[in-house]
């Protein structure tokens, strides 16, 4: 079974991906974490983001490896990955990987911008997740103040809208819903009831495809 979760960034989708996966006992796949990481090494190689060439070598050098790497978090990283995965090359190197990961037993969840569009239209299930700018910029303020970063709300959400503009409108695998997402807005749902909200939809979609059980 697969199940594509896609949505804007800090809509609360990575978190509800690895509780989704461990719920149904499947594999889990943060695949923004793989932008991350080529903006990580594109920036190591004293390369800047939007050089293309330079970000298509880091993609293509990528060792998965690392993606447990707690600097992919650091908020600063952020634009970098924004800008790196916008060029249609590198996603295009890492398209390989998040399909084979797909197609692992006994399944996986995914998470990103263009799951349930580009790398898995087949997907089983198919969320996409959202929230208002606002709320997302407060959710993600917070997480980044925990973890000792000084940027303020109004920059986080200024971030935000910046990434919201790159990632609807590229050229490659721009974010959008796919026709047969279910919409999970969690504006107004802290991260249990959008769990409960988004496992009751994926139980109802499995039901009606005949997969529950």
């Amino acid at each position: 079974m697969i199940i594509a979760i896609d949505g804007p960034a800090a809509s609360g989708k990575g978190t509800l991906g690895k509780r989704i996966a461990a719920h149904y006992s499947l594999i889990h796949l943060d695949t923004g974490k793989l932008y991350r990481a080529v903006a990580r090494d594109t920036l190591a190689a004293g390369a800047r983001p939007a050089d293309e060439c330079a970000a298509l070598a880091a993609a293509e050098a990528l060792d998965v490896g690392t993606l447990g790497d707690p600097f992919l978090m650091d908020g600063r990283l952020g634009e970098a990955a924004s800008i790196v995965a916008s060029h249609p090359a590198v996603r295009e190197a890492l398209l390989a990987y998040q399909r084979a990961f797909a197609q692992r037993k006994p399944g996986a969840v995914l998470d990103g911008r263009d799951i349930g569009t580009v790398i898995c239209p087949e997907a089983n299930v198919k969320l996409f997740v959202t929230a208002t700018p606002e709320e997302r910029a407060r959710r993600r303020y917070l997480e980044l103040r925990k973890a000792g970063n000084s940027l303020s709300e109004a920059e986080v959400l200024a971030d935000i809208r910046r990434r919201d503009e790159r990632d609807l409108n590229r050229a490659a695998a721009p974010l959008r819903q796919a026709e047969d997402a279910y919409l999970l807005d969690t504006t107004n749902l802290d991260i249990d009831a959008a769990f409960k909200a988004a496992i009751a939809l994926i139980d109802a979609a499995m039901g009606h495809a005949g997969l529950a059980g």
